[in-house]
Formats: C-alpha cells, sequence, structure tokens
C-alpha cells in the first residue's frame, strides 16, 4: 500500500503510517521527519514494517517551476552509493571473481603505484573504512576550489585518481584505525571494475544489482529516465548544478527514489523473499555480517554502520549528502523494520532529517518491546 500526499508539509501522518508506527509516536515522528529540511522542496519517505509498506511525499521538484515530487522522482544520494557498492562487492566474492581479503593491488590496473604500507590494504579495509587512506584523495581540494559550492569534484577523474593514489600518505597502517574514506571507497569502484573486466563501474552495477533488484529510478546518470522526474538541488535555497563525481562514481554518483531505496533495504531485511540470482541473495546475506566491532555498542558490516539497541536489536544506517540533496536509510532485522529519507537540500545546520529519519526508525519497533523496555527502567 502507497500513500504519496503533495503540498504542504503534513499536519497528520498518512493513514496507512499508523499502521508502521504505534499511535503515541505516529504524529510526532512523522510530521517532525516532513517539517526537518525546512528549505528543501521536497521530501520523499519510505517506511516498512511487517511486510506493510509506506511512500509518501511532501512538495515539488523545485521551489520555482517544478512538477509535483512523488515517490519515484529521483534524488542525488550521495553517500548511500557506498551502499550499492558494497552490494557489488559481495556479488563479485560470491560469484568468485574476488576475495574480500584480496590485497588491493591484484585487481588495479598493471603498474598502479601504491603509497608506502599499501600493499597491505585489502578489499574489506576499503569497505570499512580501515585502510588507512585520508578522506579526500590529494589534490583533489585544489582542483575544487573553483566550484567548491557547486561541483567540488566535477574535474577530478579517473587518471587523477590513480595519480593520486601514488603519492598519498597513508595516515594509518591498514586494519588499525576507521576513519571515513570518501576516496577509498571510490577506489574500491576502480578494483570492482577491474576483477569483473568492466570498463565502467555504473554499467557493472546496473548489470549486477540495479536490473535484478527491478531499481528502475536507480542509476549514476544526471538526467532522470524519459518520463521520470527528478529534483533540482539546493544550497540555502540557491539551486546547485546536478552533482557530479567522475573519477569516484562508486563513493558518490548515484541518483534514487524513495521507492527504489525502499526496495533496497527491503531486499536486505529478507534475501529470501526477492528473486534475485543466487549470487546477489549470497550478497544480500553477507553485506549486513558485522565485521567490526567499535566502542559503546557500535560496529561496522561492509560500509553499513551498526548500533546495538537496549533489547538487543541491530540498527543498521547510513546517510549520504552532496551540494544540493540529503538522503538516509535505514533498518533493524530483528524487528523487520526499515526506513528511507530524502530531500533537495544539502546537509547543514538548517537540515535535521537524518537524526529525524534516525530517530523515526527507533520508533518503527514494535509496541510491546517499546513497552518491555519502559518497564526495565522502572
Amino acid at each position: 500500500m502507497t500513500a504519496t500526499p503533495t503540498g504542504p508539509a503534513l499536519s497528520t501522518p498518512p493513514d496507512n503510517a499508523e499502521h508502521l508506527l504505534a499511535p503515541a509516536t505516529a504524529h510526532q515522528a512523522l510530521r517532525m521527519l516532513l517539517s526537518s529540511a525546512p528549505t528543501a522542496s521536497a521530501i520523499a519517505v519510505g517506511l516498512h514494517h511487517n511486510g506493510q509498506r509506506a511512500l509518501f511525499v511532501r512538495g515539488r521538484t523545485a521551489h520555482h517551476g517544478g512538477v509535483p515530487a512523488d515517490a519515484r522522482t529521483r534524488f542525488e544520494i550521495g553517500s548511500l552509493t557506498k551502499t550499492f557498492t558494497a552490494l557489488l562487492l559481495a556479488e563479485q566474492a560470491a560469484r568468485g571473481e574476488l576475495n574480500l581479503g584480496d590485497p588491493l593491488a591484484r585487481h588495479l590496473p598493471a603498474g598502479t603505484l601504491l603509497p608506502p604500507g599499501g600493499r597491505a590494504m585489502t578489499l574489506t579495509h576499503l569497505a570499512t573504512h580501515t585502510s588507512g587512506l585520508p578522506r579526500l584523495p590529494p589534490g583533489l581540494l585544489r582542483s575544487a576550489v573553483p566550484r567548491l559550492f557547486t561541483n567540488p569534484y566535477a574535474v577530478f577523474g579517473t587518471d587523477d585518481v590513480f595519480h593520486a593514489l601514488a603519492r598519498t600518505r597513508l595516515r594509518a597502517t591498514p586494519g588499525t584505525r576507521v576513519r571515513y574514506s570518501n576516496f577509498g571507497a571510490g577506489l574500491l569502484g576502480h578494483v570492482l571494475t577491474g576483477a569483473a573486466g568492466s570498463h565502467s563501474y555504473p554499467a557493472l552495477l546496473d548489470v549486477r544489482v540495479l536490473k535484478p533488484l527491478g531499481l528502475q529510478d536507480t542509476s549514476c546518470t544526471a538526467a532522470a529516465p524519459e518520463g521520470g522526474t527528478q529534483v533540482t538541488g539546493y544550497w540555502r535555497r540557491r539551486a546547485r548544478p546536478p552533482f557530479h563525481i567522475p573519477g569516484l562514481p562508486a563513493a558518490g554518483a548515484l541518483r534514487s527514489s524513495a521507492d527504489d531505496m525502499l526496495t533496497l533495504t527491503e531486499a536486505l531485511l529478507a534475501p529470501a523473499s526477492v528473486k534475485v540470482p543466487t549470487a546477489l541473495e549470497t550478497a544480500l546475506r553477507d553485506v549486513p555480517r558485522p565485521r567490526l566491532r567499535l566502542p559503546r555498542g557500535s560496529s561496522l558490516a561492509l560500509i553499513w554502520n551498526i548500533h546495538s539497541r537496549r533489547d538487543g536489536s541491530l540498527l543498521y544506517h547510513h546517510s549520504g549528502g552532496t551540494r544540493g540533496c540529503t538522503a538516509f536509510a535505514g533498518f533493524v532485522p530483528h524487528h523487520g523494520t526499515a526506513l528511507v529519507a530524502l530531500a533537495n537540500t544539502a546537509p547543514g545546520t538548517d537540515n535535521n532529517l537524518i537524526q529525524a529519519a534516525y530517530n523515526t526508525l527507533i520508533a518503527l519497533q514494535p509496541r510491546n518491546t517499546r513497552r518491555r523496555q519502559g518497564q526495565s527502567r522502572k
């Protein structure tokens, strides 16, 4: 079942959302989520709980001259692209094209120069942000200065990536420290195409992941498919050009819709429920497996962050942002719940979408579990 109201911020949640959230929290959580990014012209949200889904949208694709947004309207999802890269990595491992413990160098072009200590980097290090690579490639900021608030990655191509790798200084010995790295995740995309004998990350992802899952609205292309709609991104209500990241597409190039993003999280919740090739089903089961334990009850899967809840459940989450859009996706397998949220405004102090989405996902847990937790605190 689907609800897709548009227009001003909703004063009451869609009727079918009441079946997904405890009544005491439904109105407050959804109203907060739909108003969490006031400078966006559109916010799209997808909820899933115990086999039921709700998709609803507020607004238009642009502040001026846009059309009504719907559940299939595309947004830039930024770093949520990395969750698709993780799935492609696990799919290729299931096929036997590579192993997660393979050294980085095995699947890079012949003659690629690595930084000192780089031969110890594995594919798992790249997918858990423990490679020791910096957040950004050396030289990128210098090239980004003229377009820092529009398209900072736009002129940084594949050749630049490999030139940067050769002169990188690792920030830590691989495997010893978590350091979030767009560079590492983007480099992983080049590894995956090398292992598959492909020249294009977007094409490989499309064949191996997007089409099998039926994700018709998701791609790296800057323009929406014919007949589809796509938002204009905004930064402080100023329209931004389409985001481009040619050298590191695996780190942030995808556009997607609330419908497609919810479908992805649903597949991760219940891999056996989707009809996909065996290798992809294996990957859907493998991606959420915790790989690295962190302090304060947190851990890491392949790309996904994991937070341990008081009831013993694991909450998986990741967010993304470009110069014009903000995105969140999360799911809790133990409760059979998932939530995705997209807005066409850049991350900033006036944008609380990610925190609001995280809080709403917590509110999706079963009512009897919430009651038991309340009793245990008395």
